[in-house]
């Protein structure tokens, strides 16, 4: 037993027992891109766990032990679900037992700009009738700091229940790249902050069981905080390297040739690189969330408000670049063929959430183009009001369009073979790096 447990409250002290003994339950409400794949870690650390989430068909298909999660395999899911460590249901009367749940449920932005904490308010309302003493509640979607005080702390202080005392509260936020090897939801560092320093030390030792590095910090605010740091610093990189690419288009160099050069520095400079606009639900947004906090303070964060400026137009600038090289052909926009290839935000992954791709598919309907995409991952897209296919053959496809527009780089389109396809190629990803064409023309973003 740790030394620091016979000053924690008795409450506390059980708890924390139970986690590192694998006697503990622990619910996961939301089994999403997030929910799913800590689900299946705590449950191959041997703790029992119950997924709830109140789509049918995501229930139906853990049950099944079908997997709907790239980083997660059936093949892992399954063995889980047969032998009763992982179960997935729709009530929430399922937790009324659990020692431990985690809340990872969406936090999108209304169309105003403003948070949408819905989702977290609407979990946190339902879990009140499960809550009782000796159970730590763990808030993982991203938002603004204050949230889990000023949201979650009230809703749990009406159940008569004393946090940091019988009731344990505490946010960690989730870290997960879909479709990384490298890094994953077990051997990224998990940080943790609670309520109180007993909230914490109880969120750890829950966490712990299943994460090889847990980083305690001294408040919820800290560790809220500590996701959009890390959000918004990806955000401005990118926005700064992607106005270094048009700075670099009106000065006739390569910002591809430049950015390696630069990488060649082993101190004071970290790569980055340009593209089409940002995807995912985290880069885009989360910055955002800090920077509607920030304006009810009356600050005005504007380093933010100025890189999501420069990344919400990259489609913009992609489908003028598409014109002008059209226009020097002669050939209009309007009418022309134009093969978009790459639906999802990044490579060899299936989620197109605020994937650049679906602007640049929109922005060119509007413009008249005829308007195809391919991509092996994403079989379909339905965006604003449309829909569309995926092309069974790219081949076909690149041969007959006017124009192929890259914009996600995945792994199994052979791009050399792309050379001798399309005759125009706008690369926004480099792609195309070391691919020499006789037929096609190629130009980088």
């Amino acid at each position: 037993m740790p030394e620091s447990l016979p000053s924690l409250p008795p409450a506390a002290q059980r708890l924390i027992e139970r986690f590192e003994r694998k006697q503990a339950t622990v619910g996961v409400v939301g089994l999403g891109y997030v929910g799913l794949p800590l689900a299946v870690a705590l449950a191959e650390s041997g703790l029992q766990v119950v997924g709830l989430d109140l789509d049918g068909e995501k229930v139906a298909a853990v049950q099944r032990g079908e997997s709907y999660v790239e980083d997660i395999p059936s093949e892992r899911l399954r063995p889980l679900v047969d032998s009763g460590r992982l179960r997935a249901t729709g009530e929430v009367a399922a937790l009324q037992q659990a020692d431990g749940v985690s809340i990872c449920v969406p936090t999108p932005l209304r169309k105003t700009g403003d948070p949408d904490l819905s989702f977290i308010i609407s979990a946190t309302q339902m879990l009140r009738t499960a809550l009782h003493r000796e159970m730590v509640v763990i808030l993982e979607s991203t938002t603004y700091p204050g949230t889990t005080r000023e949201v979650l702390l009230p809703e749990v202080q009406s159940t008569g229940l004393h946090v940091g005392e019988d009731l344990f509260l505490a946010f960690s936020p989730e870290r997960v790249d879909p479709g990384r090897k490298d890094w994953t939801t077990e051997n990224t560092p998990k940080v943790i902050g609670g309520i109180t320093p007993a909230c914490s030390q109880v969120a750890a030792a829950m966490y712990r069981q299943a994460m090889t590095a847990v980083v305690p910090v001294s408040s919820a605010e800290v560790a809220e905080m500590t996701k959009l740091l890390e959000n918004t610093f990806r955000a401005v990189n990118i926005a700064m390297v992607n106005e270094m690419a048009l700075m670099c288009e009106r000065l006739g160099i390569d910002v591809w040739e430049v950015i390696e050069a630069a990488a060649t520095k082993p101190f004071g400079f970290m790569k980055f690189t340009p593209g089409p606009g940002l995807g995912g639900h985290c880069i885009p947004i989360d910055p955002l969330y800090l920077s509607w906090k920030l304006k009810s303070m009356k600050y005005n964060a504007r380093i933010i408000e100025l890189a999501s400026e420069i990344n919400t137009n990259m489609p913009r600038v992609v489908v003028q670049r598409v014109q002008d090289l059209l226009n020097l052909e002669g050939r209009a926009l309007t009418g022309a063929r134009v093969l978009v290839l790459g639906a999802a935000y990044n490579p060899n992954i299936s989620d197109t959430r605020e994937s650049p791709a679906l602007d640049i598919l929109g922005l060119l309907r509007e413009k008249g183009a005829v308007v195809s995409y391919y991509d092996p991952h994403v079989a379909s897209i339905e965006h604003e009001g449309w829909g569309m296919q995926s092309v069974e053959s790219l081949e076909a496809e690149a041969r007959r369009a006017d124009c192929v527009v890259i914009v996600t780089d995945h792994a199994a389109v052979d791009y050399a073979a792309l050379g001798d396809w399309a005759r125009l190629i706008f690369d926004s990803r480099n792609a195309m790096r070391g691919v020499v064409s006789p037929r096609a023309r190629v130009v980088k973003l």
